[in-house]
């Protein structure tokens, strides 16, 4: 039988992802603990919907597995959770078709980035948020960000080392929430490619501290060069909050991520 996982943690701990050598990494936590709980002596393979990197959450991972045993879908929840740190939890199982893919059933993929704007760093959201020190105006944030909208080759917004194949993605929407001293930001899309909410987040700071004008974003985004855009934000403030299976999701019973601002608390 392939199952399919909702997944969240907390990416403080962790080397990202990915199974790397000599280093935490979620997949490996978790695929120890599945086989541990399944009692087959070694670790259950898992493909996820997206690979997050270090230090980066995420509230609505999916991962497909092909169940080694037979039992029941709370029993996947509730007895993978005891072999699994408190930094990892599994929060829903469901029986999924043969055809089912973590990773290529998606059709949209949802983050969020969330910013302490506040003039002195706060200890407690340490690995929660990102910080910025200078007022940010949020007005000018998402006047700049309408130009992202659509399907638009983001060479200027990739990581360095990122191996997708094409640069072009399509964003199809970028929503702002305010909550006192924080600014989330949603970003929906059909994929992304390495760094690439992190790469934006970076340059709508920019705009919002005054560093650039609102048009400088629509040049960076023309200009298809890494080297014109703004630095690589933290991962302290980016979720993967939710994966979109469409009517395929729905039909099986996935659950689809938050329509409201999720935040880091």
């Amino acid at each position: 039988m392939k199952i399919a996982l909702g997944i969240q943690y907390d990416g403080t701990p962790f080397s990202g992802w990915q199974v790397q050598p000599d280093r935490p990494t979620v997949q490996q936590t978790l695929e120890e603990a599945l086989g541990a709980f399944a009692g087959i002596g070694q670790p259950v393979p898992t493909i996820c919907a997206g690979r997050t990197d270090t230090g980066v959450h995420a509230t609505g991972q999916v991962v497909h597995i092909e169940a080694p045993v037979e039992r029941p879908m709370n029993a996947w929840v509730r007895g993978t959770n005891s072999f699994l740190p408190p930094a990892v939890a599994v929060r829903w199982a469901k029986p999924v078709p043969e055809d089912f893919s973590a990773r290529f059933s998606a059709i949209g993929r949802t983050y969020e980035y969330w910013i302490v704007n506040e003039p002195v760093r706060v200890p407690l959201l340490a690995g929660r948020a990102g910080w910025c020190f200078r007022p940010c105006d949020v007005e000018k944030m998402e006047e700049a960000a309408a130009v992202l909208l659509g399907e638009h080759d983001f060479t200027s917004f990739r990581a360095a080392e990122c191996q997708a194949k094409s640069p072009v993605r399509r964003i199809d929407s970028i929503r702002f929430t305010v909550r006192g001293n924080m600014i989330g930001i949603r970003f929906e899309a059909n994929a992304f490619l390495q760094h690439m909410v992190r790469n934006l987040v970076g340059s709508l700071v920019y705009v919002g501290i005054g560093k650039k004008p609102v048009g400088w974003l629509a040049d960076v985004l023309e200009a298809r060069n890494r080297a014109l855009a703004a630095p690589t934000y933290a991962p302290d403030g980016l979720y993967l909050v939710g994966v979109n299976y469409g009517e395929a999701g729905d039909a099986a019973g996935l659950p689809r991520y938050s329509p409201t601002f999720m935040g880091p608390f």
